[in-house]
């Protein structure tokens, strides 16, 4: 039996049960989920350097297999990265390939008409997709076409195809944006768009799900 507060004495007795039901048979090497955490956390040496407090150079040594971490480094990995240390002997999951694949042949979208857009919904086929992708025929040429702001949850992304548009939105100043400009900004924040040039600006829209 274990003696009652054991692991609060001896902390590596923590870690060695709750990681001895790991397979022996398949080391894993903790540089190389040390790599896969970090950039799952899209942080670069120096960020994961400032957030555990482990040398940048330590952690490029663990990452490359050149040294092996104490028990100490391991308690700061998993502090910084918000984790628990058996986390650091999981070997990272492999991505699943669904092989998901839609083709929108031109002008063949789904038509959607508004006071102010007229949209063509792209890959309409794939379900429950983490990004919508559609063009838009800007026919909105004054803020008072709409009355109020656009806002929605997620992030979207633009990039004028034809003409000029001017980007409205809540927080600064309009912006005028030509063939080929772009724009990425918080879809919450209260947006909007309109056609600048003679003909009525066609742009791509993106927007996250």
């Amino acid at each position: 039996m274990k003696n009652n507060g054991i692991t609060d004495i001896y902390p590596s007795v923590a870690v060695a049960e709750q990681t001895e039901n790991l397979s022996a048979e398949s080391p894993v090497a903790i540089g190389r989920v040390l790599k896969s955490l970090r950039t799952e956390h899209n942080l670069t040496l120096e960020d994961a350097s400032k957030k555990t407090g482990v040398a940048k150079s330590t952690l490029s040594k663990i990452e490359n297999e050149q040294i092996s971490p104490t028990f100490t480094i391991l308690q700061k990995l998993a502090s910084g990265l918000g984790i628990e240390i058996p986390q650091l002997f999981v070997a990272p999951k492999k991505p699943l390939t669904t092989g998901r694949r839609d083709i929108t042949e031109n002008h063949q979208g789904q038509s959607h008409l508004t006071t102010t857009y007229e949209h063509e919904l792209l890959a309409v086929q794939l379900s429950g997709k983490k990004m919508m992708p559609y063009k838009s025929r800007v026919h909105a040429r004054s803020f008072d076409d709409f009355g109020e702001w656009v806002r929605h949850d997620g992030e979207e992304f633009l990039i004028v195809l034809e003409g000029e548009i001017q980007l409205l939105t809540e927080f600064y100043k309009p912006r005028k944006l030509s063939t080929g400009d772009s724009a990425y900004y918080d879809a919450n924040m209260g947006h909007l768009v309109i056609s600048t040039s003679d003909e009525d600006a066609l742009i791509l829209w993106i927007t996250t799900a």
